[in-house]
Formats: C-alpha cells, structure tokens, sequence
C-alpha cells in the first residue's frame, strides 16, 4: 500500500504548528514570566479605562434612545440597596408614643398598646425590603455594561449599540474565554505539579522559600485567568505568621485574589475530584488545615488545630472567611466567632469588588461552580481592591462574640459595605429563636431600666 504525500495538510499542519508556537510564546512572555516575578506591563489597567469609555458611550445611547422613544426601555438598579440610618428600639417606640400621647415618655414604664405598631410595621418592612435574601443576590447596575446577564430588561436601540454588543461577545467568547481557560489549566497544573515535588524535600527553609514562590507564581497565574486588576492598598498591615486573617467573603476566588500578594495556610474540608488532587499536592510543600467532613462539625478539634498553628510563629497566616458563606459585596453578615476564640492576632483585609466589569458574587443556590466560573471567565474582567486594616487583638473583658463584631465593623467600614448582624446562614436555614428572643428582652429592658 502506497502513502499519498499532500501538500496541503503539510501547511496546514505547519501552520497549526506556528500559531501555537506563537500562542504559548505571546503567553510565556507577557503572562507566565510577568506573574513569576510579580511584575505588570499595564495592559490591563489600560484595558480596564478603555472598557469604561466604551460603557459610558453605551450608557448614553441607551439613555438617548429612551428619550427618543419616549419610554425606560433600560431600568437601572430597580432594588437598589438604600441604607436606612439606624435607630434604636427604644427611640422608634418613643416616636410611636409621642405620635400617639402627650405623657411623659420617659416616665412611661409599662406597656402600652400602641407598641404594637413597631413590631407590626418592622415585620411588613421585612416582608417589602427584605435586608438578609436581597443579600444573596446579584448586585444590578446603574448602567449597562454590555452583558445581557447584567440587564434582563434590555431591547433593541439601536443598530450601532446591537453591533457594538455582538462585537463584545465575539471578543469574550472568541478570544478572552479561550485565553483565560488557557491559562487556569497552566496555573493549576503547576500548581499541582511544583507543590508535589516541593513536597518531596526536607522540611527547612529551602522548602518553605520554594513553596512561597511557587504558590505566589501559580496564584498570579490564575488571576491573570481572570484578567483580576486588583489594588492592595496599605501594605505594611499585611499579615505575620503565627496570626489569623479575616475577610469578608463574595466568591470563591477571594482565596485568589489575596493568595497572589501574599501566602496563606487554608482552612477547609477535604474534597474529592479534582479540588481534592489540588488539597493533597498543595499540603505536601505548605502546612495547610484540612478537615474530613465527620470533623468540620467538631469545633473542639477545629479550635485545637487552628490554635496549635497560630502557636508556630513559623507558619504562614491562617486564611478565613467567618461569615461561612458568600455575600454579594453589598454588606458583611454575622461572623462565627469560632476564629476569634483562639487569642491570636487578627489582621482585617475589606475586600471590595467593581461590578461594572464582571460579577464576582457565587450564587451557589442558583449555579453551580463550573458554570460559574465559566460566567467569570467570559466576563469582561474582575476588577477589585483589596484594604489591608491593621492588626487587632481581643481586649480585656470582651468575649469573642464582640469581639468578632469590632473586626466585622472596621472591615464594612474601609469597605463602604452595610455592616449586618444577621447570619449569612440564614441562606438556607430559618432564622433561630434566639433573634426573637433578643427583640423580646429588648423591649422588655427598655421599660424595666425606665421603672428603676
């Protein structure tokens, strides 16, 4: 049997051949390198004030095309979150009272019927502004930013807007998508690869010089994945070993976002599949914690793990989320005071994402993690800062609970984000009968204190 000889596949593969020569080199260059040595050529940030300009304009034409039409054919942040100055119960019942009587309020120490109407109107404002589910909601836009997961209300403008639009999805899809895909598989698989092999030499300092920078490279890596313009602000409050970092939780990727300026010990349950081969390799070259699924619920165990970490100056910083569970970078929910019970440092870091550019929120009743991530990945970009606050510790007399609440406070604060008691797992649970309780001893103290 004779074998034909063709030119044309010979070129085809040639050329195959040199784009994906060309491809690797344009990555290994502007990309790889870069995040080996943590430096930036600014293409990002350019990109970033280029896609602003190109928002604005589409803003505009929207806004000019509503006019012209003489409808809202774009409805901007219909349940836009208002933050209500907050008042006391004692001063909402007097106000009620005042409303209703001319006694003295302060000499009122009994109950009054007209009390009622603070409770009843607290539970209608509940049902109608809801401020604990709208918590775990996508966070809408005041302009379009030419993705239509961002504005289900969108129609037709205009010819120059609808082009403008299908040109943006050729450049995710087409371009950005396959690029970012590229380069999380690059990313994991050296970090899986390196911090296996890291892990076959001898404790030292050569083992924990080789997985600082491995992890820092991968970790680079994967933000490039997502095209992350991250700004960490006030540097010198970074945290030490031997402490507990604190932040406030969006998504999974924050364990990214901060994991690229500096190297944490993770906290977590032992997965399986591949999330379970990345624990494995990386707690080979880096002394993370992980727990088996029969332990997480053991907050003994957990508190003796994670104190006997903190004990070791020579580890890295622990890496926690307290709230247990995302929050759409609106507010910052209850903390589990289980991290703040061990007496070590706390170093607050307030993480704030711009939505403009990409949605980092997990709704995880709503996507899983693949398609959420792919929702990441054909985003425009993630754009976020990052406040390191400095370290606190636990005060004389204050028990961890209020403890949890001061280092909750100056993180909503730094962030500009609604600092809520309510706990983040109320996601999937109904709401516990202590709450009520607290509401109950309130009302009943006000005019007990008032008597005496």
């Amino acid at each position: 049997m004779e074998l034909s000889f063709n030119p044309f596949d010979s070129l085809v593969c040639i050329l195959l051949g040199i784009s994906f020569t060309v491809w690797f080199t344009l990555l290994l260059v502007f990309i790889i390198v870069p995040a080996i040595f943590g430096v930036s050529f600014g293409i990002r940030r350019l990109y970033m004030k280029t896609l602003l300009k190109v928002f604005e304009w589409a803003t505009l034409r929207i806004e000019r095309g509503a006019k012209e039409k003489n409808h809202h054919l774009y409805k901007p942040y219909s349940n836009a979150i208002i933050a209500k100055e907050p008042t006391s119960l004692e001063e909402e019942i007097k106000e009620i009272r005042r409303s209703g009587s001319n006694r003295d309020l302060d000499s009122a120490s009994e109950f009054e019927m007209s009390d009622i109407f603070y409770f009843a109107r607290r539970g209608v404002e509940s049902i109608m502004d809801d401020e604990v589910t709208k918590r775990f909601s996508a966070e809408e836009l005041e302009s379009w930013n030419l993705l239509t997961r961002s504005n289900n209300n969108f129609h037709y403008i205009s010819l120059r807007l609808t082009v403008l639009w299908g040109l943006g999805l050729l450049i995710r899809y087409g371009f950005l998508l396959p690029l970012r895909v590229t380069l999380a598989v690059t990313g994991v698989s050296l970090l899986v690869i390196l911090t296996s092999v890291i892990g076959l030499l001898p404790n030292g300092r050569m083992k924990n010089f080789l997985s600082e920078k491995v992890h820092l490279m991968c970790y680079r890596i994967c933000v490039r994945a997502l095209t992350a313009i991250i700004t960490y602000h006030d540097s010198e409050n970074k945290p030490k070993n031997g402490g507990i970092c604190v932040a406030n939780h969006t998504s999974p990727i924050d364990v990214i976002i901060l994991a690229s300026d500096g190297c944490y010990a993770m906290v977590g349950q032992i997965h399986g599949g591949l999330m379970g081969v990345i624990q494995r390799s990386m707690v080979k070259a880096c002394p993370h914690i992980w727990f088996e699924r029969s332990e997480v619920k053991d907050r003994h165990l957990v508190a003796k793990r994670l104190s006997d970490h903190v004990e070791d100056k020579s580890k890295l910083p622990i890496l926690i989320f307290p709230e247990g569970t995302c929050i759409n970078n609106t507010s910052v929910m209850m903390f589990k005071k289980g991290s703040f019970e061990i007496g070590a440092t706390v170093y607050p870091v307030a993480i704030k994402y711009d939505p403009r550019f990409g949605d980092a929120f997990w709704n995880s009743s709503k996507f899983g993690m693949v398609n959420y991530l792919l929702r990441m990945m054909s985003s425009w970009a993630i754009v976020c800062s990052v406040w390191y606050l400095p370290p606190m510790s636990r005060e004389e007399g204050e028990d961890a609970v209020q403890f949890a609440n001061r280092v909750k406070a100056a993180i909503a604060r730094q962030g500009g984000l609604v600092d809520l008691l309510w706990d983040g797992g109320l996601k999937r649970a109904k709401v516990k009968d202590t709450f009520k309780e607290e509401q109950q001893k309130l009302y009943s103290k006000m005019w007990t204190d008032s008597s005496d």
